[in-house]
């Protein structure tokens, strides 16, 4: 009786162990967990265990499969197997880059864990998204995950709730918004609609939670879908296949049924950035992380359902980049720093020789490694641009404070202030110390 019993236990175990290996599976007794995310120009960087290694992802919608970047910087501690080399392809100007497909990884994200996770290394050194975020960033996860379990994302809160569907429980929300989802490459879409020139206009649009944008729209003449005459020219965002660059502009309304959002930031993407993206019929741009994060969504993928409630981020204004400036961190530099402390004049003049030559040690300043940060794009005709400032630049300091005792986010925050706002930056152009001041200036007022 107990080798029949030890056999339906093993039994047991193996059939579980062959479940999980398939999908993410919640090991604990609520099946259910919740976890804090930093919350980076608009988006939600997760922590994720790969293969025993603690890393940070992008939670990406807009990915059917989990990519990691700086291959070659974290391959041996991965201990990256079964791997097949391969092409991506992404929104950008640029070609396919190489990357390596590896099969049966271990993802923990929480309680949830999946055995044998594809996974794809890209082996570009450049395509690291960390320098523009100011946060290490080491890949983007997306739909692996949201088809094996219901994703709660609280923006207002920067929690996510991951709960498997046999115990999820919908509760009544008289103040939610609930749309059918439609899939295409295992990607999430949704339909809804946006004026334009006081025109409304139908749009399928790809839920894009790894876009800090707004919105982006594809240009289309023959249902409307144009920029008005009030736009500029800008750098968009960085893509798998290299830079985007299109208009900056404002539409009229946003709609997502019930919940109306007016002058809404848009980008126009140029068509030669999103020309595979085209390819999906019927798409007409995407819905990125400055109105999702308005948001606290339910995103229930098995049953096609994406469930909406405003939080308190509705009603924030719709700003954008004022300056023309595109900051990254940019490495470290040192930094002379003065000490708290006024040291006596024995710490000033503890050394002699034979001689009586004094060697002078001057505690009074110490120096230490900082963040260092850089122009990397520059809008043409931009309050910056005018000033005189030049992709390149490093900056030293921001309104005569040090700008290694900011975030970057930080420093990119002052950007996007009020019209009018005076910016003083010092900084550093090949060895050459140079001050300049500019004021934003809103575009669109």
């Amino acid at each position: 009786m107990k080798k029949a019993l030890a056999l339906i236990l093993l039994f047991f175990c193996l059939t579980n162990l062959s479940f999980s290996q398939g999908k993410f599976v919640i090991q604990n007794k609520k099946r259910s967990d919740k976890l804090k995310f930093k919350l980076i120009n608009n988006l939600i960087i997760i922590p994720v265990e790969i293969n025993g290694v603690e890393l940070s992802f992008l939670l990406d919608t807009g990915v059917s499969k989990p990519i990691i970047f700086n291959f070659l910087n974290v391959s041996d501690t991965l201990k990256i197997k079964d791997a097949k080399k391969i092409y991506l392809r992404g929104l950008g100007e640029g070609e396919s880059v190489e990357a390596l497909k590896s099969k049966n990884n271990v993802f923990k994200i929480g309680d949830a864990i999946k055995l044998n996770q594809d996974l794809y290394a890209v082996y570009d050194a450049n395509l690291n998204f960390a320098p523009r975020l100011g946060v290490p960033v080491h890949g983007i996860l997306g739909f692996d995950l949201f088809k094996d379990l219901v994703v709660e994302i609280n923006y207002a809160n920067k929690y996510i709730k991951l709960t498997e569907h046999k115990n999820y429980r919908y509760k009544a929300c008289k103040k939610c918004e609930r749309f059918n989802l439609e899939f295409y490459n295992n990607k999430p879409y949704i339909n809804t609609k946006v004026k334009i020139n006081e025109k409304q206009i139908p749009v399928k649009l790809l839920i894009d939670s790894g876009g800090s944008d707004a919105l982006w729209l594809f240009e289309d003449k023959t249902l409307g879908i144009v920029s008005n005459n009030k736009y500029f020219e800008d750098f968009l965002g960085h893509g798998l296949s290299g830079s985007v660059y299109g208009k900056r502009s404002k539409i009229d309304e946003f709609y997502l049924k019930s919940f109306v959002l007016k002058s809404a930031n848009v980008a126009y993407p140029d068509s030669t950035s999103i020309s595979f993206a085209k390819k999906i019929t019927g798409r007409n741009g995407s819905l990125s992380g400055n109105i999702l994060k308005r948001f606290n969504i339910i995103m229930d993928y098995k049953n096609g359902i994406i469930t909406l409630k405003k939080n308190g981020f509705f009603n924030e204004k719709f700003s954008y980049n004022k300056s023309g400036i595109e900051l990254v961190h940019d490495g470290v530099r040192f930094v002379k720093e003065r000490e708290n402390y006024i040291p006596s004049d024995n710490s000033l003049n503890n050394q002699a020789n034979q001689n009586g030559t004094k060697i002078v040690f001057d505690s009074r300043y110490k120096f230490s490694l900082k963040p260092a940060y850089a122009i990397v794009e520059l809008r043409i005709g931009s309050p910056a641009f005018k000033a005189g400032l030049r992709s390149g630049d490093v900056v030293l300091s921001v309104n005569g404070k040090p700008a290694h005792q900011y975030t970057l986010q930080q420093i990119t925050y002052m950007f996007y202030d009020d019209d009018g706002k005076k910016i003083k930056l010092r900084i550093d152009r090949d060895g050459v110390i140079l001050n300049y001041t500019f004021f934003l200036e809103d575009f669109f007022k």
